[in-house]
């Protein structure tokens, strides 16, 4: 009887293990979306890109706006090279080995830019050869509708899951509204309309994090906004800071043609 109950015991605790192991897998698979996020396919977002260093590290995003041109932020940009930065292009997952990494010619970063919260955080990387991927339009000072408080605008990215957590394997998107300047305003004294817009709810629980740092704010089809600052990640009453596209519109369009 007593080597029955051991074994008993030995089965419990086998089963028990093996369920633990099952629960653990579900609570990674949960904690690898961005913070209110999900998995975006990279098929349909092929604009979406990221920034690397020369070993492949991911530290920034970026959005194709031209065959030979990414738009990022200039806070990603200020201590890079062409030689030591790569951008990867049509990958979804950062394991993996699809699309393309893109070797640098250039790299433009605003004239103004002195730090995130200033404004002017705006870059354009400039790839040796075209690409084939379909680009994103810029927003120009023509859209203001897409501005306005309560459009839906949609940010991607790779970056942390979470405000303490570690960085996303897959491409993942969110939806978050654009807020009133107002708002952005008493969330941070230091807010320019001119240069900047906001988006996230009021409640947070949706919001870019850091790694997402140059990627974009999308709507009516069009790059609206680079992510660039906040507090934290996804905090009540701290909505995400962009640069404000269409107010650098007439400048990257110059790197464009550059």
């Amino acid at each position: 009887m007593r080597l029955a109950a051991l074994l008993m015991t030995l089965l419990m605790t086998l089963s028990m293990a093996l369920a633990g192991t099952a629960t653990a897998d579900v609570r990674a698979d949960v904690d690898e979306r961005v913070v209110g996020g999900d998995r975006v396919s990279i098929a349909d977002h092929p604009w979406v890109v990221y920034v690397a260093d020369a070993t492949g590290n991911q530290f920034c995003g970026g959005t194709l706006v031209a065959p030979t041109k990414v738009v990022t932020a200039a806070h990603c940009a200020t201590t890079r090279t062409p030689r030591n930065t790569r951008v990867v292009l049509g990958r979804e997952d950062r394991r993996g080995d699809e699309g393309v990494v893109a070797r640098l010619s250039a790299i433009w970063i605003h004239p103004e830019y002195v730090s995130a919260d200033q404004g002017a955080d705006v870059a354009v990387l400039t790839l040796r050869t075209p690409v084939d991927y379909e680009p994103l339009p810029l927003a120009q000072p023509s859209d203001g509708a897409l501005y306005e408080a309560g459009t839906s605008g949609r940010v991607y990215g790779w970056g942390r899951t979470s405000e303490q957590g570690s960085g996303s394997r897959y491409l993942l998107g969110a939806t978050v509204p654009v807020t009133d300047d107002d708002y952005c305003r008493t969330a941070y004294p230091q807010y320019d309309p001119d240069e900047m817009t906001c988006a996230g709810y009021d409640e947070g629980g949706v919001d870019t994090c850091q790694g997402d740092s140059g990627g974009p704010l999308v709507a009516g089809g069009k790059l609206i906004g680079v992510t660039s600052w906040g507090e934290g990640c996804a905090r009540p009453g701290k909505p995400g800071v962009y640069s404000k596209v269409a107010s650098y519109s007439g400048l990257i369009e110059e790197q464009l043609a550059a």
